[in-house]
């Protein structure tokens, strides 16, 4: 496994949603090797191509979420909380020895802005224990709002709260958020996971309550933190 300081390969499974379509366009950005991968590669190959009139130049691929996740350093799960095991599932032959960065949030529709947890707590936490050791599993960007991922200009506000039970796997985390112009944060073990989860359904309720789109959170205190890349 690459150094997190390295240009890393990564598939974003699920990457023609909002969010996985904008950290994969800001890690290309960055300069990060990156696959858009989809059930339908028809539609992966759509997405790569929108994202790279975006860059300018063509910096993104899009392919199956299998082939992508197959020569991918890291591949991150974007998809929604209903398809994330089973997707799990279809690409645990080809998640060995690999970094697998899960965004999933247990939202059940339609009650999105009240938290409404799996009975293991953290469904990412989940993922782990059915991948066993082979795979190291990171748990980040659950609490980022997709709403302006895709304006690489603009300044996100919003912190990264990583967790993870592997420290290097942590690490290509915090780097990767950072990467995307964010913060990335070192939350922690895996289950640490559940409050990041909890999270978003509270940032939903926030977003409705003031009428606002992005509601992220921030850490505050004197913590030496690597700032996100210019």
């Amino acid at each position: 496994m690459p150094m997190p300081s390295k240009k890393l390969s990564i598939c974003v499974v699920g990457g023609t949603g909002p969010e996985g379509s904008g950290l994969a366009l800001r890690w290309a950005k960055f300069g990060h090797h990156v696959t858009v991968g989809s059930r339908d590669e028809k539609k992966a190959r759509a997405t790569a191509a929108e994202l790279n009139s975006l860059l300018g130049s063509e910096k993104v691929l899009g392919a199956s979420s299998r082939t992508g996740s197959a020569v991918a350093d890291v591949v991150v799960l974007t998809v929604p909380y209903a398809a994330q095991q089973k997707t799990v599932e279809e690409l645990r032959p080809v998640l060995e020895g690999k970094i697998l960065i899960d965004v999933t949030v247990p939202l059940v529709p339609p009650k999105v802005s009240k938290v409404q947890l799996p009975s293991s707590d953290s469904c990412v936490a989940a993922v782990q224990e059915m991948l066993g050791n082979s795979v190291r599993v990171v748990s980040a960007f659950q609490n980022v709002s997709a709403h302006k991922l895709k304006d690489i200009d603009h300044q996100i506000d919003c912190d990264v709260l990583v967790t993870s039970d592997d420290k290097e796997a942590r690490q290509v985390g915090i780097q990767l958020a950072n990467a995307a112009g964010l913060r990335g944060i070192d939350g922690g073990v895996l289950a640490n996971s559940v409050v990041a989860e909890s999270l978003t359904s509270l940032l939903i309720s926030i977003n409705r309550t003031y009428k606002i789109p992005d509601a992220g959170i921030r850490i505050t205190g004197p913590i030496a933190l690597e700032p996100p890349p210019v």
